[in-house]
């Protein structure tokens, strides 16, 4: 991974609250900008080993992409011209080498090959941090599982107390549906692919081995290697939109229920490190819940655009790739802050069994008895599942 400064990603106003974890480091502009230039120094390398460019100009341009320093405020105000950050970029790489490798730049490649490409690049390395917020959510409520397992409490629906059941077996179905999210954004790995296909996707100009440096810039990259270009075929962008979206509402999920168990009225649990109101000194928030809340609820909005994107025009679109840009690195963030604050709520939760107890005990004098025998179980089941998948 290429080195930047964050000095043009300082942290916005509201990122402390929508923002958390590492996820939006990991797609802030500056990395942005170190993708790029790590696609066009691994395309440099591949098309230096198909024989398409000299060998040593293939060295220097991946010299030239490791050394670059272009401000991004700089780079970003020259896009306008050209609809996107690629162009002024390979200009100024191109103006950073001698003039034998000069014409050896960008070989082959198109402003959406380099761009899709970091795409996918920061993509994965993002998922990394959301990932584990998500397995360390899960595994706190795991915790809560084993830890109160057999806690009767009453199970709500339409708001209202319904039956007795456990709260073992409520935050066995957290654990179950964090882990599920988990698994359906880790099997999309394989679908972030390199996107090598020039000016219309059909690799001219490349002696035939298009298919070669591809292939060479997936192993470098540690990208997925395409069948074929997929300039206006945007499906693994859709499925990650979804996994992702999916991902945001477990999340909120989860911290629906833990400022539902938070109210006064309830007072079932409560988070380990709430916090204050301006205006309400006695007032204890469920600031990582709400805050996971906050996140997550932007989710189904940033999706749909992406969604929506997916209707492109036949080689190249005009318009609907230029909207993916921001959305999906958007979307990348608030479920990372989501998964990053709900694990933060749910390895503080406190529980307060004796209120639940409570509230049980006054259900089962309504409905007849307090049988939760089958929810024990259950969680035995979830947790064994988990423990040997």
């Amino acid at each position: 991974m290429r080195p930047f400064s964050s000095s043009s990603d300082s942290p916005g106003l509201f990122d402390g609250t929508l923002a958390r974890g590492e996820v939006r480091a990991r797609v802030a502009d500056d990395a942005w900008l170190g993708a790029l230039l790590e696609v066009e120094a691994a395309l440099a390398r591949a098309t230096a080993d198909a024989g398409l460019i000299p060998a040593a100009a293939g060295t220097e341009i991946a010299v030239a992409c490791r050394e670059l320093d272009v401000p991004v405020a700089e780079l970003s105000a020259d896009a306008a011209a050209s609809g996107n950050p690629v162009v002024p970029l390979v200009a100024r790489l191109r103006s950073a080498v001698g003039p034998s490798a000069r014409e050896f730049v960008h070989k082959g490649a198109t402003s959406q090959d380099i761009l899709d490409t970091a795409a996918m690049l920061l993509a994965s390395r993002a998922l990394e941090p959301l990932l584990a917020d998500l397995r360390g959510a899960a595994d706190a409520a795991a915790g809560l599982a084993r830890a109160y397992q057999d806690t009767p409490m009453a199970a709500r629906t339409l708001l209202r107390r319904a039956v007795p059941t456990t709260f073992g077996l409520k935050a066995a179905g957290w654990m179950v549906a964090l882990d599920e999210s988990a698994d359906r954004l880790a099997a999309l790995k394989p679908r972030l692919a390199v996107q090598y296909g020039g000016a219309a996707g059909n690799r001219a100009g490349l002696s035939g081995q298009g298919a070669r440096i591809a292939r060479a810039m997936a192993g470098d990259l540690g990208l997925a290697e395409a069948v074929l270009p997929w300039h206006t075929d945007r499906g693994r962008i859709a499925e990650l939109a979804g996994a992702l979206g999916a991902a945001a509402g477990t999340a909120g999920k989860v911290a629906r229920d833990i400022t539902l168990l938070a109210q006064d009225e309830v007072a079932e649990a409560h988070e380990g490190a709430p916090g204050g109101s301006s205006a309400m000194a006695h007032k204890q928030n469920a600031v990582a819940s709400v805050s996971a809340l906050g996140a997550a609820m932007r989710a189904p909005g940033l999706v749909a655009t992406l969604y929506a994107a997916m209707v492109q025009e036949h080689e190249r679109a005009a318009g609907a790739w230029h909207s993916e840009w921001l959305t999906l690195r958007d979307l990348l963030v608030v479920t990372g802050s989501a998964a990053a604050w709900v694990r933060d709520a749910l390895t503080h939760l406190v529980v307060e069994p004796e209120t639940m107890r409570t509230h049980a005990e006054e259900l089962a004098e309504v409905v007849g008895g307090l049988d939760v025998g089958e929810a024990v179980s259950m969680v035995d089941d979830a947790l064994a599942a988990r423990e040997d998948p």
